[in-house]
């Protein structure tokens, strides 16, 4: 996926539009937010007005009476702009958290369905970004983004009516710096956009690199590599620190502009106002009002900028966002059959399998298996053993050929009850941070806490449990960091056997365990693997010579078949394998 941070137009009108879709929920919020947007314009230029009317009416005629009257006016016109204002900002606010919380729901649903491909090829840390900070920018967009543009666009609209209606030579001499201001905003804009790109892909780089660095901490300490790492982190956020100050220059340096520009016209204004008091033909009033009228014309014009620049920085979040959503790289899931009452018998035919365009790492593999029969998968590193128990669950998709269980293609089952049917235990194992209940349960409402105790008792984990400070309620830390491996494995038994699977998959599941950790789970993996179809995949040749067939893998290419006495008969490929290992055991 494309990190770096591209330039989009302001208002892309088919962005917005999907942006605003997410607004339907919210439809009534929405509509008081616009409304509100125009009564804050009409109102905005009242209270100047109202003003000169006081000083050049009730004042200079001395209506004390009126002038009370029109003195609680403007207070209470005040509060009620204040009113306004208060439940304008709430609500948009509101309206873009709201959106932001529906949009982060959908991104995520989208992630946890899409193909493992999509994962190998794009960063954990890329993810993170656009399901946290660029969903966040997106939320800009309502509470400083097009509605508070839309808003401060009527207010200058309505500001500049009422000055022209006022007097328009005043209005033309207090505006005639204004193409200094249009070019300060336009250079402003252009510099802070681009270090907001910046600021963007340096977050983007920030959060990836800071996510696989600390997943792969112990390789950085077992290799003295901190130093380096450390030097490395220190430049992408020295990046990210430099693309911060350059916007924060550029702020600073805009708005004393701004200050100077507004300095300027109300100068000219009171030059060329005073002549016209003095010669009556402008009121003292009017001179007075105006003087409102500028700050309040800009106090929106002082920030449409930096505004401009948000909406853009959210369209640019929302383009990323929507091309996760947009994605394709998921498994169909178009099967109908279920697979409540499956069997296990599984056949692989003529089976193609390729990470990449026509490069296979799985060549015309052909086995099948009856229901019941314990299947090995034994081969050199990088001969394609987890690659076949990642396409029988549909992990991937194959590119040739078919596999079918009891006879039905894969894909003619539904992929959720597919999978519910397919229990896997891998060499490493994932556990989340929580409880053991809610990682054996996978915080599953429906499996009771008996359920889970007769599972772990007949794997003989439930004594182990219960030792533990708080047994089934014991908090288990990131990835299990707390528990052995070994112990791990026997937790991940405990949930394969509760989800009662037709098909086990063992992926070196005894691989990387002490001897007696290896018996204890020798003794879980006899009582999984009865009355089931399992695949076993496992690098010592020891604890798979009782399987009904084993299947020998080189390169992805199915060199031998049988069982463990005929393929030491063969004196071929496993033959050697057998050798190497018990004249060097454990070391293949």
């Amino acid at each position: 996926m494309e990190n770096s941070a591209v330039k989009k137009k302001v208002f892309d009108v088919s962005l917005l539009r999907r942006i605003f879709s997410f607004t339907v929920p919210y439809r009534r919020s929405f509509i008081i937010s616009m409304i509100l947007t125009v009564l804050l314009a009409v109102i905005s230029p009242m209270r100047p007005y109202l003003i000169q009317l006081t000083v050049d009416k009730y004042i200079a005629n001395q209506m004390m009476q009126m002038l009370i009257y029109i003195s609680i006016i403007q207070i209470g016109l005040l509060l009620l702009e204040t009113v306004f204002r208060f439940y304008f900002s709430y609500l948009t606010n509101w309206l873009g958290q709201s959106v932001v919380k529906d949009m982060r729901v959908a991104v995520y649903k989208k992630i946890i369905h899409l193909n493992l491909a999509f994962f190998d090829k794009t960063p954990i840390g890329t993810l993170t970004t656009r399901t946290i900070n660029d969903i966040e920018a997106i939320n800009d967009v309502f509470s400083e983004g097009l509605i508070s543009i839309i808003a401060d666009m009527l207010m200058i609209v309505a500001i500049l009516g009422v000055m022209f209606y006022e007097d328009w030579r005043l209005t033309l001499i207090s505006l005639s710096p204004f193409p200094i201001l249009i070019i300060a905003t336009y250079i402003f804009k252009e510099s802070v956009n681009k270090s907001f790109f910046r600021v963007r892909n340096a977050v983007a780089s920030l959060n990836a690199y800071v996510q696989e660095h600390l997943t792969g901490i112990v390789i950085v300490q077992a290799f003295s590599a901190e130093k380096r790492e450390y030097a490395r982190f220190r430049q992408i956020n020295k990046e990210h620190r430099r693309a911060n100050v350059d916007a924060i220059f550029a702020y600073s340096v805009f708005f004393p502009v701004v200050e100077i520009i507004l300095a300027i016209s109300l100068g000219l204004m009171v030059w060329w106002g005073a002549n016209k008091v003095l010669n009556y033909e402008v009121t003292q009033g009017v001179m007075i009002a105006f003087i409102m009228y500028l700050n309040m014309l800009f106090r929106p014009l002082r920030m449409l900028a930096d505004k401009f620049n948000t909406l853009q920085m959210g369209m640019v979040a929302s383009e990323r966002v929507f091309k996760i959503m947009d994605s394709d790289d998921y498994i169909p899931d178009n099967g109908i059959e279920s697979a409540a009452k499956m069997r296990g018998a599984i056949t692989f035919d003529h089976v193609y399998f390729a990470y990449k365009e026509q490069e296979y790492v799985l060549k015309d593999i052909n086995f099948h298996g009856d229901p019941g029969e314990t299947i090995a998968i034994v081969g050199h590193t990088g001969s394609g053993k987890t690659t076949i128990i990642s396409i029988l669950n549909r992990l991937y998709e194959i590119q040739q050929g078919s596999i079918r269980i009891d006879g039905k293609d894969i894909r003619e089952y539904a992929l959720q009850s597919l999978r519910s049917k397919i229990g896997v235990v891998l060499q490493d194992v994932f556990l989340f941070a929580g409880s053991i209940y809610e990682n054996i349960t996978l915080r599953n409402p429906d499996i009771s806490r008996e359920q889970v105790e007769q599972a772990a008792r007949l794997i003989g984990m439930h004594d182990f449990i219960m030792q533990l400070p708080g047994g089934y309620d014991y908090q288990v830390m990131e990835r299990g960091s707390t528990l052995s491996l070994g112990q791990r494995q026997l937790i991940s038994f405990v949930r394969a056997l509760l989800y009662d699977p037709a098909i086990l998959i063992l992926d070196e599941a005894t691989s990387s365990v002490d001897t007696e950790s290896e018996m204890l789970i020798q003794r879980a993996i006899d009582k999984l693997i009865a009355d089931r179809t399992s695949i076993v995949i496992a690098h010592r040749l020891s604890t798979i010579s009782k399987a009904d067939k084993i299947i020998v893998l080189d390169k992805g290419v199915v060199k031998e078949m049988g069982s463990h006495e005929e393929l030491l008969k063969l004196e071929g490929f496993y033959y050697k394998l057998h050798s190497m290992q018990f004249k060097q055991p454990d070391t293949i």
